[in-house]
C-alpha cells in the first residue's frame, strides 16, 4: 500500500475544518434569519424558553430543564451527576444542549433520533424529571399564561405534540456564535486570536493527538458512537449504544460530543468521572493507565499517544479556544 503524505493529510485536515467553518456559518445564518423579532418562529422559541425554565415540567415542581441544563456552564451542569426531584441521582453526567439543531442522535446512547423525542425523554425519567408526560401536558394545558401563548403562536391549546415541539425549538436555537477564538482565526477575520501554545495545541489535536479523528465537523463531533475504554466488563458499568441496538459491537461505545465551549462543561465524560480537561488529556494520553479491563476499546487508543507535558498543555489551550465569548441566558 502507498504510503499516505503527511503534508497532504494535514493539508485535506484544514480544508476540511475551513469547509466546516464555512457550513457553520451557514447553519448559524439559517437560523437567525429565520427567527426574526416578532415572527412566529421566535414565539415558538420564546415559549420553548419558558418551558426550559420552568419547574411546572417535574414531579414536584422543584426542578426544571435549567436546573441540570444551567447557561452558566454553557447548559451542561457542574456535577458528575444530577439530581433530579426527591434528590435521586442520575446516571449518566448532562450533557449540553448547545449547539444540537443538527445532531441527527440524541442522549449519549443516542436513543432519540429528534429533538422532540429527546425532549420528552427527562420529563418521564424517574431519576430526573419523574413526570408522566399526560401529566405534564395537562399542567401545561391548564395553566392561563401558556394557553394563550400557544394560541398565537401555534393556533392551538397546548398538547402532547406542542409541548415537546416548543421545548425543541428553544433547543435548536441554542448554537454557538461562531465568533469563539478559534473561528475568528480560521476565518481570518482575527490572525492573532489565537495564542502561541493555543496554535500549537490545534497542530497536536489535528496530528499527534489524533483528536481530529473522532471530533471534527463545524462543532468538533463526528456524530459517531466511540468506545473510549471507560467500559469495564469485569465492573458491569453503563453499556451505552449496546442497550439501544443489543449489538455487540457497540458495547461500550457512546455518543462523541462537540467540544464547543467544552472548557464549560467539566466534569467530563459519560459518566462525569474525570474532573478537568488536563486529566481528560492524560486519559486519551493512555488509557490502559485508568482502566484495567477495557473491552471494546476503539483501535485509535489501543497505544500511548506519547504526549509531553508541554504538548498537554498547549492542547488545553487549544481547547480554551473553542469558548463562545457570549452564551446563551448566562447572565
Amino acid at each position: 500500500m502507498r504510503p499516505i503524505n503527511n503534508s497532504i493529510a494535514k493539508a485535506s485536515r484544514v480544508s476540511f475544518l475551513l469547509t466546516a467553518s464555512l457550513f457553520f456559518g451557514i447553519c448559524i445564518y439559517a437560523i437567525q434569519g429565520e427567527r426574526q423579532p416578532g415572527s412566529n418562529l421566535e414565539t415558538k422559541v420564546d415559549i420553548g424558553k419558558k418551558l426550559f425554565f420552568d419547574p411546572i415540567l417535574s414531579l414536584d415542581s422543584s426542578i426544571s430543564c435549567a436546573s441540570c441544563h444551567n447557561p452558566k456552564f454553557a447548559f451542561a451542569d457542574s456535577a458528575a451527576l444530577s439530581r433530579g426531584v426527591n434528590d435521586s441521582l442520575g446516571t449518566r453526567n448532562t450533557p449540553s444542549v448547545m449547539n444540537m439543531a443538527f445532531r441527527p442522535y440524541f442522549f449519549y446512547d443516542g436513543r432519540a433520533a429528534t429533538l422532540e423525542d429527546q425532549a420528552m425523554g427527562p420529563i418521564e425519567n424517574p431519576v430526573e424529571m419523574h413526570l408522566d408526560y399526560g401529566v405534564a401536558v395537562e399542567r401545561v394545558a391548564n395553566h392561563p399564561e401558556y394557553r394563550q401563548l400557544f394560541l398565537q403562536s401555534y393556533g392551538s391549546l397546548p398538547d402532547s405534540a406542542l409541548v415537546i415541539a416548543a421545548l425543541a425549538s428553544f433547543q435548536r436555537s441554542l448554537e454557538s456564535t461562531g465568533n469563539a477564538p478559534h473561528d475568528r482565526w480560521l476565518n481570518g477575520e482575527d490572525p492573532n486570536a489565537l495564542s502561541p501554545s493555543q496554535l500549537r495545541g490545534r497542530e497536536i489535536f489535528l496530528e499527534k493527538g489524533k483528536c481530529f479523528d473522532c471530533h471534527f465537523g463545524p462543532d468538533f463531533t463526528g456524530d459517531e458512537f466511540r468506545n473510549i475504554g471507560l467500559y469495564d466488563a469485569d465492573e458491569r458499568t453503563d453499556k451505552g449504544r449496546f442497550d439501544v441496538t443489543e449489538d455487540s459491537t457497540d458495547l461500550g461505545k457512546f455518543k462523541v460530543p462537540g467540544l464547543r465551549n467544552i472548557a464549560l462543561t467539566a466534569p467530563y465524560m459519560h459518566d462525569g468521572s474525570i474532573a478537568t480537561l488536563e486529566e481528560v488529556i492524560d486519559y486519551y494520553d493512555n488509557p490502559y493507565q485508568f482502566v484495567d479491563n477495557p473491552v471494546n476499546i476503539d483501535s485509535l487508543l489501543r497505544k500511548p499517544l506519547g504526549l509531553s507535558d508541554q504538548e498537554k498543555a498547549d492542547l488545553v489551550a487549544f481547547m480554551h479556544s473553542l469558548t463562545d465569548p457570549i452564551i446563551p441566558f448566562r447572565d
